[in-house]
């Protein structure tokens, strides 16, 4: 199968689990000529990829040379137009309600933030959206989370980008800094009762959602694409 180079890549979220295993991901491809961290505070590449920095001694300095932190104000993204001019986007921007404070707070930060970063990124050239939502997104479901992580899909399908792939993972395996109480319990529980969860809603690796996500933009066609939960488990 021909794959395709990402060539360019700026990555929001680079920080969290998600967004620093696609970091390491994309450093080690050779189809990709540079990776642009947008974050909102200065921060080196070894503190991008936290314990990723010590499982990967073998980066080479050309592969770390191709890392670039570009730094941003969230709440005035249009004032940086040339960190946007890149050719694809992966978008690993997440929160809960819980950590957020209150549902207006969340959707800022699953919506409204990620939104404007895809049309800058669109407006300056990019053609494809790398998307991790979650298991359930849809538009018109009852919860709220679901909801807002459904409209954003439908949001960015009608920006026009040549490729739309949304990974939808359902509970995140992966060395946190924080811990969440309801996604350890939940944890705890698939790994007890493992066998009674069916593969589309088991845990899947944090490593297996960002190659995932990578590999079906180099190899897929243009157009939207789905990542299944059970799709990214298969994933090695």
């Amino acid at each position: 199968m021909s794959t395709s180079p990402l060539g360019s890549v700026l990555i929001a979220g680079a920080t969290g689990l998600v967004g620093r295993e696609a970091v390491l991901a994309c450093l080690l491809d050779e189809g990709v000529t540079e990776v642009r961290a947008l974050v909102r505070r200065p921060v080196t590449l070894d503190a991008v990829l936290g314990p990723l920095a010590h499982e990967q001694p073998g980066l080479t300095p050309l592969q770390r040379a191709r890392f670039r932190a570009v730094q941003a104000d969230f709440q005035r993204l249009d004032r940086e137009p040339e960190a946007f001019q890149v050719d694809t986007v992966v978008c690993a921007l997440g929160t809960t309600i819980r950590q957020a404070g209150s549902q207006q707070a969340f959707r800022q930060v699953d919506f409204d933030a990620p939104l404007q970063i895809a049309q800058l990124a669109h407006a300056q050239g990019a053609k494809r959206f790398l998307l991790v939502s979650a298991l359930g997104a849809s538009s018109s479901s009852r919860v709220f989370y679901n909801r807002v992580k459904g409209e954003f899909e439908d949001a960015i399908s009608d920006i026009g980008f040549e490729q739309f792939v949304i990974a939808r993972p359902s509970l995140l395996e992966g060395d946190r800094p924080e811990s969440r109480l309801g996604e350890h319990i939940g944890l705890m529980l698939a790994g007890a009762l493992g066998f009674l969860i069916p593969q589309s809603h088991r845990p899947v690796h944090v490593r297996q959602v960002a190659r995932a996500l990578l590999r079906e933009a180099r190899e897929a066609a243009a157009g939207r694409r789905v990542l299944t939960n059970a799709q990214m488990r298969a994933m090695r």
